[in-house]
């Protein structure tokens, strides 16, 4: 049901590079990019995660609890994520770890404009 989610940046060129290298780091590689806009996903048939300035021209802000969270194939993946965030000056949420006794595995983060962002994988 979820087609993309997308987040507003102030500084596209160095979120570009920031989303580049991090989603790099678990295989994944942008799809397009269109004027201040631009996506990454594994392939056009998943939902995509969107990066965008903001079309009214106002400054980007973070929402205050919105997050989106990326499935991921296995721990490594979100262990992988969550480090390379990190390295690339992005902010600790909560590290990667279980989460209640369901089985739950996720690391959560912000990136440079500080939106929330969570990796997984589901029970």
């Amino acid at each position: 049901m979820i087609g993309y989610g997308a987040v507003g940046t102030n500084n596209f060129e160095a979120a570009l590079d920031f989303y580049d290298a991090w989603f790099a780091s678990v295989g994944v590689n942008r799809l397009w990019r269109q004027g201040h806009m631009a996506a990454w996903a594994r392939t056009r048939a998943e939902p995509a995660f969107c990066l965008a300035t903001p079309f009214n021209a106002l400054p980007a802000r973070v929402g205050n609890g919105a997050m989106i969270a990326l499935k991921m194939t296995d721990r490594q993946a979100v262990d992988t994520l969550h480090a390379r965030c990190l390295e690339l000056g992005g902010l600790d949420g909560a590290r990667p770890g279980l989460r209640g006794d369901h089985g739950f595995y996720g690391g959560y983060f912000r990136h440079l404009d500080g939106n929330k962002l969570n990796a997984y994988v589901p029970a």
